[in-house]
């Protein structure tokens, strides 16, 4: 068995690392920046070690020991196309495991037993579990998916305000706030959405919620319409079994009170986080290692 395990949570806003003794026991935590794999795997490679290497930083450990490290990493982006086997190759660990983001929440959240996790932050996913079945909705993507996620909530307050500025919808205190931003200039806003990441979409997230909940007409009708398609999704949670559920994510306690009555008696708090499920798996997959070769 290895002397030291590996967690890792990597979003699309940044990634977290905690490195634990064999026995899963934390010792230190580091952070970085964002580890969308399939959006920009390059730099997800860079911000994962560099918070391992903070991580061994904090705890006091030589980051040399990271050769000899078994990391279970939890990632966005880890469910489409080839970027998980490009990830794997180039992780500078003894042994790697790449896992979605979510998974690693369902097993901090609701280490034993069935239910489900609905991860509402920069992306949007959920996981159900029933039994020895785990099974995944969405995730799909900021392009195509990750509908009510930060990021489409982000697009949507730009869209709206450059629709504001044509006159083709009403204005109202958010798209004032948000063209003034760009000094009311439409293709300053232009220029940054045709480069932003998912992560930078984000940002305009929580000052929709800030808005709608001083009444903003636009906010409220952007913000209704994302919640009715997460209330969607956790219709087929629960008609797959997926009670009690757990919302996770940056964006989770700003949704709860939006989200429709028949879900709210569901929801129950987590027993821990993302980054303590990635250990809790990292310290299985030592063990049953450990237990193959003895």
């Amino acid at each position: 068995m290895p002397n030291y395990i590996l967690g890792i949570d990597g979003g699309g806003t940044s990634c977290r690392a905690a490195v634990a003794g064999a026995d899963g026991h934390i010792l230190g935590r580091g952070k970085s920046g964002a580890a969308n794999i399939l959006t920009d795997p390059d730099t997800a490679l860079v911000n994962i070690v560099d918070a391992a290497r903070a991580a061994f930083g904090d705890a006091g450990l030589d980051p040399a020991h990271l050769g000899s490290t078994i990391a279970v990493l939890g990632l966005a982006g880890s469910n489409v196309g080839d970027a998980v086997h490009y990830v794997e190759e180039r992780l500078p660990f003894a042994r790697s495991e790449i896992v979605s983001d979510v998974l690693i929440a369902l097993e901090g959240a609701l280490p034993a037993g069935d239910g489900a996790v609905a991860s509402l932050g920069t992306g949007t996913v959920y996981v159900v579990r029933r039994g020895e079945d785990v099974g995944y909705i969405g995730g799909w993507g900021f392009t195509i998916g990750d509908l009510g996620s930060g990021a489409r909530l982000g697009q949507a307050v730009l869209q709206e305000s450059l629709l504001a500025f044509d006159g083709i919808h009403p204005s109202s205190p958010l798209t004032d706030a948000v063209m003034a931003e760009f000094h009311d200039d439409p293709r300053e806003v232009v220029d940054f959405a045709r480069q932003a990441r998912p992560g930078e979409f984000g940002r305009y997230a929580p000052r929709l919620f800030d808005f709608a909940g001083k009444g903003d007409p636009v906010a409220i009708r952007l913000l209704s319409a994302a919640t009715e398609s997460i209330d969607e999704t956790l219709d087929v949670v629960v008609k797959r079994g997926g009670e009690p559920i757990c919302l996770l994510g940056g964006l989770a306690s700003l949704y709860r009170p939006w989200i429709a009555d028949r879900h709210q008696s569901l929801f129950v708090e987590p027993l821990a986080d993302a980054l303590t499920g990635s250990v809790m798996l990292a310290a299985k997959r030592a063990a049953a290692m450990s237990e193959a070769t003895a």
